[in-house]
C-alpha cells in the first residue's frame, strides 16, 4: 500500500513538473477553448480579417510587454511605460511635423534614443538612488505624464499635420503584412535570442532568481538592473513612434493605462511576478489572449468596461497560480 501511494505521489509530482515546464501549453489550450466558444456565439470571429485586427491591436502591447517582462524577471516593475510612450510619441510627433522631410527611420531612431534616456532615469533611481522599483516608476509615471502637457502646451498633433511617409510607417504593408506586426515579431525574436543566448540575458534571470547568489558568482547586479530599465525605455520609445504612426496622432492621453496591460500580458504569459522566470513565447501568448478577449467582448457587444475587469482577474489568477507553484516547488525541493 505504501509503495502504491509513493508511486502515485511520484507520478503526480512528475505531472506537476511537466505542466510547470510547459506552461505555455495551458495558455494555448485556454485560447483555443475561448475561440471555440466565441465562434459558436459569433461566427464572424473566426475570419482572417478579424485575426489580422487582433494582431494589429496587440503588436504594440507585445513590444511593451517584452520590455516589462525583462524588468519583472529582475524582481522589478516599470509602471512608467505608458507615460514614456505618451511623452516620446508627443516629442517625436512635434519633430516630424516641424521637419516634414525627415525619414521615418530617423524618427524611429529618435524615439528609441529618447526612450533610452527616460529608461535610464528609472534605472538611476533604482540602482543608484536605492528607490524601490514600484515607487521609482510610479513617481516617474507622474513626472513623464506631466511633461507631456508641459511639452505640448495641452495641444494635440493631428493626422493632417503628419507627413504621409510617417503615417505609413506602421500601417504600410510592402510584404503583404502590416509593418507594425513585422516589427513586433522581430522584437520578439531579438528579445528571445538576447535572453537565451547572451551573457547579459542570462544575467537577468540570475539576478531575478537570487540577487545575492548572482553577485557572488560575478554578476554585476546594479549594472544588469540598470540595463533592463534602459532596454525598457528603448522599446517603449519604439512603441511610441509606432503608436503615433498607427493612430496618426499624438495626444496628451496617449497610452493612458497601458502599464496595466503590459503587466497583465507578462504575468498571464507565465512571467513570475516574484522574478527569476518567464519566456518570450509565454508573453506573446499572454498578449494574444488579452487581445482575443478584448476582440471577443467587442463582437458579442459586451461593455468595454469589462475589459479592465477581465485583465484584473487574469492578473490576480496568474499571481495566485505562481504562488501555488512556488510553494509546491519548495515542498518538492524539501523532499516532502
Amino acid at each position: 500500500m505504501t509503495t502504491v501511494t509513493a508511486d502515485s505521489a511520484k507520478k503526480s509530482n512528475n505531472l506537476f513538473l511537466t505542466l510547470v515546464r510547459f506552461r505555455e501549453l495551458s495558455i494555448i489550450i485556454f485560447i483555443v477553448l475561448l475561440m471555440i466558444l466565441v465562434t459558436i456565439r459569433t461566427p464572424a470571429f473566426l475570419t482572417v480579417d478579424n485575426f489580422r485586427d487582433i494582431l494589429l491591436n496587440i503588436s504594440i502591447l507585445v513590444i511593451v510587454a517584452l520590455a516589462q517582462t525583462m524588468v519583472i524577471i529582475t524582481r522589478g516593475i516599470d509602471l512608467s511605460v505608458s507615460a514614456m510612450i505618451g511623452l516620446v510619441a508627443m516629442m517625436v510627433a512635434f519633430v516630424v511635423v516641424a521637419i516634414p522631410g525627415m525619414s521615418p527611420l530617423v524618427a524611429v531612431g529618435l524615439g528609441m534614443v529618447l526612450g533610452m534616456f527616460l529608461g535610464s532615469v528609472n534605472g538611476f533611481l533604482v540602482t543608484v538612488g536605492g528607490v524601490p522599483p514600484i515607487i521609482a516608476t510610479l513617481g516617474t509615471l507622474s513626472i513623464f505624464r506631466g511633461m507631456v502637457f508641459v511639452f505640448s502646451g495641452g495641444q494635440w498633433v493631428n493626422s493632417y499635420e503628419m507627413p504621409a511617409a510617417f503615417r505609413a510607417l506602421a500601417k504600410g504593408s510592402p510584404l503583404g503584412i502590416p509593418n507594425i506586426i513585422l516589427v513586433a515579431a522581430l522584437v520578439a525574436v531579438l528579445v528571445f535570442l538576447f535572453l537565451n543566448y547572451t551573457r547579459p540575458g542570462r544575467d537577468i534571470y540570475a539576478v531575478g532568481s537570487n540577487p545575492e547568489a548572482a553577485k557572488v558568482s560575478g554578476v554585476n547586479v546594479d549594472r544588469t538592473t540598470f540595463m533592463v530599465y534602459v532596454i525598457s525605455g528603448l522599446l517603449c520609445g519604439l512603441a511610441a513612434v509606432l503608436w503615433a504612426s498607427r493612430f496618426e496622432s499624438a495626444q496628451t492621453n496617449t497610452a493612458l493605462g497601458f502599464e496595466l496591460q503590459s503587466v497583465a500580458a507578462s504575468v498571464v504569459g507565465g512571467v513570475n511576478i516574484f522574478g527569476g522566470s518567464g519566456s518570450v513565447l509565454g508573453v506573446v501568448l499572454g498578449a494574444f489572449l488579452l487581445g482575443t478577449i478584448d476582440n471577443a467582448l467587442t463582437l458579442v457587444r459586451i461593455s468595454p468596461f469589462w475589459q479592465l475587469a477581465v485583465q484584473g482577474v487574469l492578473i490576480l489568477t496568474a499571481v495566485l497560480v505562481d504562488s501555488a507553484i512556488l510553494r509546491r516547488l519548495q515542498r518538492l525541493g524539501g523532499g516532502s
